[in-house]
């Protein structure tokens, strides 16, 4: 399903914090949909995924020193940041509950929303994530090019790493790696630090059976940043849990949107 929409773009100020928010016009079939993107992300890597759920509305903010949002003076932790997603729909006028979309980094911002707001967030979406620093890790060769943010500054680098790093049909087609960072809006150097920060000691594998949001967990079977066998965890600890194996690398969502996005779709209006 293909509708191609522009976000409505806005920067807001939240306890002293602007955020850039992109707001993609849906219809009023389900509850909008909150995308947490992964580490370095800008919101318009995902328009590709946005333009395939049709009229769902969608709601992204690029996280403080990413994209378009400015980083904070000290850094966060990802409850910080779950506290200020909270307050950030309702001053954007949502109030009842939502359903929540996490990738890779933006996954474990998505479990943590989802079990601190269990009445705000109505179901949740894992994809190419895991439950934290207690995980399977990917390869070391591929982990120790993810520590800086290189790749979203140098074209020529991420031309040569890019295919190793997310697997899948970036293997397959350079075309693909030469779109991605088409798009890309380099992070900060400190806003890369922190999200990294944010990622240590978190783990959500001690309440995870506390979640009982209704869960769809996606993955590639060729990740090599965050193994299958971590996705199969979160399924089989999230009780209302399904897991969907995609053929596929770490960017998934971007490269099989004739796939995902009509079944995040049907699962989000589903009874």
């Amino acid at each position: 399903m293909k509708n191609m929409r522009a976000p409505d773009i806005q920067t807001v100020s939240l306890d002293g914090q602007l955020l850039r928010v992109g707001i993609w016009r849906g219809g009023d079939a389900s509850p909008p949909l909150v995308v947490f993107n992964g580490i370095g992300a800008n919101l318009e890597l995902v328009q590709p995924f946005v333009d395939a759920l049709g009229d769902v509305e969608v709601v992204i903010f690029d996280i403080p020193g990413v994209g378009g949002s400015p980083a904070p003076l000290v850094p966060y932790r990802f409850a910080t940041l779950a506290v200020m997603t909270d307050k950030l729909l309702s001053k954007l006028g949502y109030e009842g509950p939502v359903d929540v979309l996490g990738v890779s980094w933006g996954g474990a911002l998505a479990q943590q929303f989802a079990y601190l707001y269990p009445l705000r967030c109505r179901r949740l979406v894992l994809a190419a994530t895991s439950p934290g620093v207690i995980m399977v890790p990917g390869r070391l060769s591929v982990l120790s090019k993810l520590v800086g943010a290189r790749r979203y500054r140098d074209p020529d680098y991420l031309r040569e790493v890019g295919a190793e790093i997310y697997g899948g049909a970036y293997r397959r087609d350079p075309a693909l790696l030469a779109e991605h960072g088409r798009h890309i809006r380099a992070p900060g150097g400190r806003g890369y630090m922190y999200q990294l920060l944010a990622t240590c000691g978190w783990s959500s594998l001690l309440w995870l059976g506390c979640l009982r949001q209704r869960t769809l967990v996606m993955h590639g079977d060729d990740d090599p940043i965050v193994p299958l066998v971590n996705a199969q965890i979160l399924a089989r600890r999230i009780r209302r849990a399904t897991l969907h194996v995609i053929e596929d690398g770490h960017l998934f969502l971007i490269t099989q949107t004739r796939e995902v996005g009509p079944l995040v779709r049907s699962f989000l209006l589903s009874e």
